[in-house]
């Protein structure tokens, strides 16, 4: 994409915020709440701003080039390229960014049908997921020494992209999903082999977070009425975080982080639980949010090298902690005070993020849309 093209982009993102009114870092988290809660209600997606961002996937979901293949070879025939072993999700620079770059391009297309990029972003589809290519993939995680391959980041993310099509009264979006069946099938059946046997959650800001990969997983369940992995993860959520409490948030955020271990896990509960028992467990949990501490979940993380790839895991972070927020925010009751505070830092991470989904680095580019999209989605339930 033309360098002129990137800096449209990020443009036309930072016009969707042109009212969001966020207090200074260094005023009290509580000021100017109510301004702040009011402006990320206003954010909306629109379809200019859904164009840039589906640039930036189109840009990456078939470039092969640089990758970063998660690949254990059992012997030197698997000495292959990324596309030769994963037909679909060879792009992106890896499987799990590959994914969810097709599943915001189905976001996109179902929202904003007329797209300029609409016609090409059904090409790039029904030439990733036809059938053929979705049975290689099953085929490759069905060898030897692939058990753990993309778990559980890249499993949510390939459930999120089948509940996406799950129900689309659309012709493409029908044989896509059809195609991805026996992919699902097989995400679906390591999630049930899985979490029976993983005794402890993993509490971590990357990839391998339990709660993160419970909750994209429950939100398939139920779209699809897969009862069975429902009820097993519904289950599973109790038993890792039921009776948590006086969670060491100060200690967060670490320094790759993309998620907050502590609002993912939140975010998830309040998907499980009904909503007084989620008020009772969330301020158990949380006990100083209510009097807006800690800052260090409640301010933006700080992104000073946009061109490394580890640092600029932050800006995924801001996204992710702005969903989570406002997903817990939806699921308190209006009085509680600590709904308007995390409404009120949700904008604030939403504006310092937004504005750099397009830095002109492949770094970011690759994946940082895709969050964007599923955050500006989650606004509506508030």
């Amino acid at each position: 994409m033309p360098r002129y093209s990137l800096i449209k982009t990020a443009f036309l993102i930072l016009s969707v915020l042109s009212s969001v009114s966020c207090s200074n870092r260094t005023q009290d988290v509580n000021s100017d709440r109510v301004t702040a809660g009011d402006s990320i209600r206003e954010l909306k997606l629109t379809r200019e701003t859904a164009s840039g961002l589906s640039r930036l996937a189109l840009r990456c979901i078939q470039k092969e080039y640089p990758n970063k293949p998660a690949h254990v070879m059992n012997d030197k025939s698997e000495v292959q390229s990324p596309g030769a072993l994963h037909p679909t999700f060879y792009g992106c620079f890896d499987w799990h960014s590959a994914v969810h770059g097709h599943w915001m391009l189905v976001r996109l297309l179902r929202l904003f049908p007329d797209l300029p990029e609409a016609e090409e972003i059904r090409s790039a589809l029904d030439k990733n997921m036809a059938a053929e290519n979705i049975l290689a993939e099953v085929k490759y995680l069905q060898q030897p020494n692939r058990k753990s391959f993309e778990r559980t980041y890249g499993w949510a993310w390939l459930l999120k992209l089948a509940e996406e099509l799950h129900g689309w009264n659309d012709p493409d979006g029908r044989r896509w999903s059809s195609n991805l069946e026996p992919l699902v099938e097989e995400i679906a059946g390591r999630y049930l082999d899985f979490l029976p046997r993983q005794t402890y959650p993993i509490r971590t800001g990357v990839h391998p977070n339990t709660a993160f990969g419970i909750a994209f997983a429950l939100d398939y369940a139920r779209a699809s009425g897969n009862a069975g992995l429902e009820n097993l993860l519904k289950e599973r959520s109790f038993i890792y975080y039921g009776k948590d409490e006086n969670y060491p948030a100060a200690w967060e955020p670490g320094g790759e982080d993309f998620f907050s271990p502590c609002l993912m896990e939140a975010d998830l509960m309040r998907r499980v639980m009904e909503p007084e028992q989620f008020r009772e467990w969330f301020h158990r949990f949380l006990p100083e949010l209510i009097r807006g501490e800690p800052r260090s979940i409640l301010e933006p993380a700080v992104v000073t090298d946009r061109t490394d790839p580890k640092i600029v895991h932050l800006d995924g972070l801001n996204l992710s902690r702005a969903w989570c927020m406002v997903g817990i925010a939806s699921a308190l009751p209006d009085d509680d005070s600590s709904r308007e505070i995390l409404i009120g830092s949700a904008a604030q991470h939403a504006k310092d993020a937004l504005a750099h989904i397009a830095s002109g680095s492949y770094e970011g580019e690759h994946w940082l849309a895709s969050f964007a999209v599923y955050m500006l989605s989650t606004i509506k339930g508030l």
